[in-house]
């Protein structure tokens, strides 16, 4: 890889970096704001080690007229997540006085917005602690939409090029139309973030939860600051606002960017948006159907705490109304495959993707119409997208591989010592992005913390192959990519 290349890499990773230092400004005013001065130290010194190590990287300016290749991206890609996740576990290490391991897991899990976590005693909890985990979330939470917006399309990653937009297009305009669209972006996602406050607040949360549970529920991350989740807040009114502000997060935010130029219809006709709530409400009439006729609860408290666990899991954020790991085999089974299924395309949820499973469908019915009718043209589309052949490789290489990566780390973890259960689950919930898995240790009512070092190591790395759709971080394990 060039000279040139790698400086613009790592100038672009110095802007991360600093951008990480400044947002470790918001938990040490947070610390000040609860009279907690006296904690600031950790924080002070993280911020300053990343600042000087962004600043190292930029220093040397950005190289002119340096194109970055489709390969260069890979590179950028991985190492900015890398990067951004090492010095975002500063504070875990230097405030709360975590290990390597546990601190670097906190962080991962943070920046990735899977929402497993290590720590307990939330409750009780230094309020910066709790603020920087909640920021990382939303901090990733934008980075992820970001790059599913406007690099993975290009990469051609697990069919995502059937979400190719201006901001991802290899067209003359493409700097003008890319700043636009982004400006767009973050203008909903702080609006999405400003009004889910005011809701949580209106609810009934104080306003430090409620911009804690902002962050983590619109990045469709999990994080909680209180190890009861959800269930600390008896008021009804604060789950229905985490169950609308978990499904906003799991919408793809082109199509807000799209309804605030003007194009008022454009969520209500994609056909992604309609099989995810499509689903989800399904899941929701089925499951409470047979919740309420298995519980003593009354009707409408059943459904609440149908709609709040299936709705984190479908989105992949990962909070939790109560232990739905007890309700029985049906549900358990039932929210394991939802974890699996995942959010829309282009939003802040993990997953497979809603989309990968309507391509699926379409491709099943057309082989099925080309057995009854062997001579019939069938033309297969998506949302207006002509399903090219490159396309359909594309998604049923990338399914094969999110598979085979949640069943080759299952196996490791079982190597570590955990039991069929707790490792399957592990593996699927951190690679699909959920968080809690099943089973009484890191279920909901657990954590992950008594893991061993090397299953968390393991899990670390799962993380960042599921948020970075696993073929993105591959490419980079192939000999070839280092080849000139």
């Amino acid at each position: 890889m060039a000279v040139p290349t790698l400086r613009i890499i790592a100038f672009v990773n110095g802007i991360f970096l600093i951008t990480l230092a400044i947002s470790m400004l918001v938990p040490m005013l947070t610390l000040v704001l609860f009279d907690r001065a006296t904690e600031l130290n950790g924080f002070l010194w993280s911020s300053l080690i990343t600042f000087v190590a962004g600043l190292a990287m930029i220093i040397q300016g950005r190289p002119q007229d340096v194109q970055l290749r489709p390969r260069d991206m890979y590179m950028l890609t991985v190492s900015s997540w890398l990067l951004v996740c090492l010095f975002a576990a500063l504070p875990f290490m230097l405030s709360q006085r975590m290990d390597l391991t546990d601190a670097i897991f906190e962080s991962m899990s943070g920046i990735t917005a899977t929402g497993a976590t290590v720590l307990s005693g939330l409750d009780s909890m230094s309020p910066g602690i709790l603020m920087w985990r909640s920021l990382l979330h939303w901090l990733g939470g934008i980075g992820f939409i970001a790059m599913a917006v406007a690099i993975l399309p290009m990469l051609r990653i697990g069919g995502m090029r059937l979400f190719q937009t201006e901001s991802s297009d290899r067209s003359e305009k493409v700097m003008p139309r890319s700043h636009m669209v982004a400006k767009y972006m973050i203008v909903a996602y702080l609006g999405l973030s400003m009004a889910g406050c005011l809701a949580f607040w209106l609810a009934g949360m104080n306003l430090f939860d409620a911009i804690n549970h902002t962050m983590s529920a619109i990045a469709t991350g999990g994080y909680s600051t209180s190890d009861l989740s959800l269930a600390k807040w008896q008021q009804p009114a604060v789950h229905w606002v985490a169950v609308v502000v978990m499904i906003l997060g799991s919408l793809p935010f082109v199509l807000y960017v799209s309804t605030l130029r003007g194009n008022f219809g454009a969520l209500a006709r994609d056909q992604q948006v309609r099989g995810f709530l499509g689903i989800l409400l399904a899941c929701w009439l089925l499951l409470g159907t047979w919740y309420c006729l298995t519980t003593e609860l009354h009707w409408l408290e059943a459904v609440r705490h149908v709609a709040v666990n299936t709705t984190s899991i479908m989105t992949t954020t990962g909070f939790a109304l109560g232990d739905y790991s007890l309700w029985g085999g049906f549900a358990g089974m039932l929210f394991f495959y939802l974890g699996f299924v995942g959010g829309c395309s282009g939003s802040t949820a993990g997953g497979l993707k809603i989309f990968r499973f309507q391509v699926a469908y379409i491709l099943l019915k057309a082989s099925l119409l080309q057995l009854v009718h062997p001579r019939a043209v069938i033309k297969q589309s998506y949302n207006g997208h002509r399903l090219d052949e490159d396309i359909v490789r594309s998604i049923l290489t990338f399914s094969f591989f999110f598979t085979f990566t949640i069943a080759t780390l299952a196996l490791g973890l079982t190597l570590c010592g955990l039991d069929w259960i707790t490792a399957l689950s592990g593996a699927a919930s951190t690679v699909s992005g959920v968080g809690p898995g099943m089973g009484p240790i890191i279920g909901p009512a657990g954590n992950f913390a008594s893991l061993p070092d090397t299953a968390k190591w393991l899990l670390t790395a799962g993380m960042l192959l599921g948020r970075l759709e696993i073929l993105t971080v591959m490419v980079l394990l192939m000999p070839a990519f280092w080849r000139h």
